[in-house]
């Protein structure tokens, strides 16, 4: 049913794109998704959805640990952008990204017995929030509270795989609130000028904790940002999970075949505050109506029932399996067991290398002297200057061209090379 190596679940999923019609929003049929495909972004924005509740029950009767994020009205931006990524990419999710942890293999159970501390999880029950990944398995670099910070992290992992041949691609999220942090704009021109296989999720859910965007950015696209570093950017209707995939799976074709980072903005809107703690009375109830009507889950449900991709019986069969699910996972995590004292004076200090050995997929020659060596040397074709490289008022703008290192000619030994060495120390005096 889907590529040999992707990664899908056993059960199929959903959706849609939009065009604009006389100002309101048109739901055509895609031609790129199967209905099985359809079905299975429906399943998992379901699952999300129905992992969240559950998580929001338990942190009501005080089992939850630490804070618990909703992506309540997000969901189809971390399923949609997840579910085209193969099971060989990397991706680092933020705490509103559960979503792509179910996508990418992560069993609820995970999840549950994360936020509650067990020692059943991940972290054996050393952290109580979302700050886990799998490195071995699933490729999934566990969150980073500094917003931004996982930019250039993954922006190390995309140019490493490349390094080794894998033909990889990395993904990871950012808010609109971290898109104005530092290290956002260092890593993304880090991985602008590197050319590296990097698709970055900018989910525009219009609230920095409880600063609007308009507050905090004079731009009504955040995907102009990427314009400054010669980054290819897209804008989704983040609420669309169809047209979420659809730009997700363009943008890691693009990565994959060499063609550099993308930017893509999806426009959505966060229908909970900041956290459980946080009512967010500071959101215009205007707002959250207007964002309601656009709900992801039901847009996807009508979408379904309009285009006869399924019936009742089977909306029926996803929602059993999901709730068995659930109960099954959440059991499990109810009986775990905490972490026994001993264990707060483990893993404190790293106690030598992650064993995690490289795993080469091109000839290692190709990037070892003297195949890879290079002139230290450049061709530079704009001299930089004002009448070459920048247009004066009412000028057109100059053709941007990348300079080239120079190929390295092949090494061999050559006769008095001492001599020559001695003769540029001097030069240099």
């Amino acid at each position: 049913m889907f590529p040999k190596n992707t990664l899908r679940p056993a059960w199929p999923p959903p959706m849609h794109n939009t065009a604009k019609n006389n100002g309101r929003a048109k739901v055509t049929a895609s031609p790129a998704l199967t209905r099985e495909q359809h079905l299975d972004l429906y399943f998992f924005m379901a699952l999300n959805r129905a992992v969240e509740e559950a998580m929001v029950r338990l942190f009501r009767q005080n089992k939850i640990v630490g804070g618990l994020y909703s992506s309540l009205g997000q969901e189809a931006v971390s399923v949609g952008t997840a579910y085209a990524l193969e099971k060989r990419d990397w991706m680092a999710p933020m705490i509103r990204n559960i979503g792509s942890l179910l996508v990418k293999g992560v069993p609820p159970r995970d999840i549950f017995t994360q936020h509650m501390a067990r020692y059943t999880s991940p972290t054996k029950g050393k952290d109580g929030t979302s700050h886990f990944g799998d490195l071995k398995n699933l490729h999934i670099v566990s969150p980073i509270s500094m917003l931004g910070d996982l930019i250039p992290v993954m922006t190390g992992v995309a140019m490493a795989g490349r390094y080794l041949g894998q033909k990889i691609v990395a993904m990871t999220w950012i808010g609109d609130g971290g898109s104005s942090t530092g290290a956002f704009h260092e890593g993304l021109n880090l991985a602008a000028v590197q050319r590296a296989p990097l698709v970055l999720v900018l989910e525009n859910n219009q609230w920095a904790y409880s600063t609007p965007v308009s507050r905090q950015v004079p731009l009504r696209d955040l995907a102009d940002r990427a314009r400054a570093y010669g980054v290819h950017s897209a804008i989704v209707d983040g609420n669309d999970v169809a047209a979420v995939y659809q730009t997700a799976k363009a943008a890691v074709d693009r990565c994959r075949a060499g063609q550099g980072p993308v930017l893509i903005e999806a426009k959505t809107m966060r229908m909970r505050g900041h956290a459980q703690h946080d009512p967010a009375e500071y959101v215009p109830q205007g707002m959250f109506e207007y964002w309601k009507a656009r709900d992801p889950i039901e847009r996807c449900e009508k979408f379904l029932t309009a285009n006869k991709l399924w019936d009742a019986k089977t909306k029926s069969e996803i929602h059993a399996r999901i709730d068995g699910l659930i109960k099954a996972d959440l059991e499990f995590a109810e009986n775990s067991p905490l972490p026994p004292p001993e264990l707060a004076e483990q893993g404190v200090y790293c106690e030598g290398p992650l064993c995690l050995e490289p795993r080469w997929e091109r000839p290692i020659a190709e990037v070892t002297p003297p195949g890879c060596s290079v002139q230290a040397a450049w061709k530079v074709s704009d001299p930089g200057s004002i009448e070459a490289g920048q247009a004066m008022p009412g000028a057109p703008l100059a053709k941007f061209t990348r300079m080239e290192k120079t190929p390295a000619a092949p090494r061999s030994p050559a006769k008095g090379s001492t001599k020559k060495i001695a003769a540029r120390s001097k030069g240099r005096r």
